[in-house]
């Protein structure tokens, strides 16, 4: 038997630079190296799924620009179905902006969800098939709280297992989370 997973977030390019450390406020470092690739947490964890065997799907909205296609590709190279990907056609896709101190590891991340960020709640119940047909439910905090919660008590309302990411690190209350 095949897995199946369904997971809601995001698809960001990642925009990555490397210096000696990080610039504090106000200055302009030269930096080592610079380089783009795939990244958002939820679209990271799908390909990771689809790797391992699963059958995944993916709930998510790309920008109508390069980088939404630069998403659509990577999940068609990938064998992730395009059925629940949302096109936005005003909003840019998400990009992230990495800095990484190549002395320590540390690094300082800006994420923009674009896209992404204007998912809703009735948007997510129109991808309930998926979470439905899936055997865990995957999710995080860089999609709007309604869209997370949303996706979270179609889930527990099917007795899907969920796994929540609490990344970025944003406040929760418990009537952020439905009850298990």
């Amino acid at each position: 038997m095949t897995a199946s997973v369904s997971v809601l977030g995001i698809f960001a390019v990642d925009l990555i630079f490397r210096s000696d450390r990080l610039p504090v406020t106000g200055e302009t470092l030269i930096g080592n190296s610079f380089a783009t690739g795939p990244g958002g947490k939820g679209s990271n964890q799908a390909i990771a799924a689809r790797r391992s065997g699963a059958e995944v799907f993916l709930i998510s909205k790309l920008g109508a620009d390069s980088f939404g296609d630069m998403g659509r590709q990577l999940y068609e190279t990938e064998g992730i179905s395009p059925d629940y990907l949302l096109t936005h056609p005003e909003v840019a896709n998400a990009a992230t902006v990495i800095m990484v101190n190549e002395q320590t590891g540390n690094n300082t991340i800006i994420v923009v969800p674009g896209a992404a960020g204007t998912i809703t709640a009735d948007e997510v119940q129109g991808a309930a098939t998926a979470i439905t047909a899936s055997q865990i439910f995957l999710t995080n905090l860089e999609v709007p709280l309604v869209a997370m919660q949303a996706g979270l008590e179609t889930a527990h309302k099917h007795k899907v297992r969920t796994l929540l990411n609490p990344a970025p690190g944003t406040p929760l209350s418990p009537r952020n989370l439905p009850s298990l």
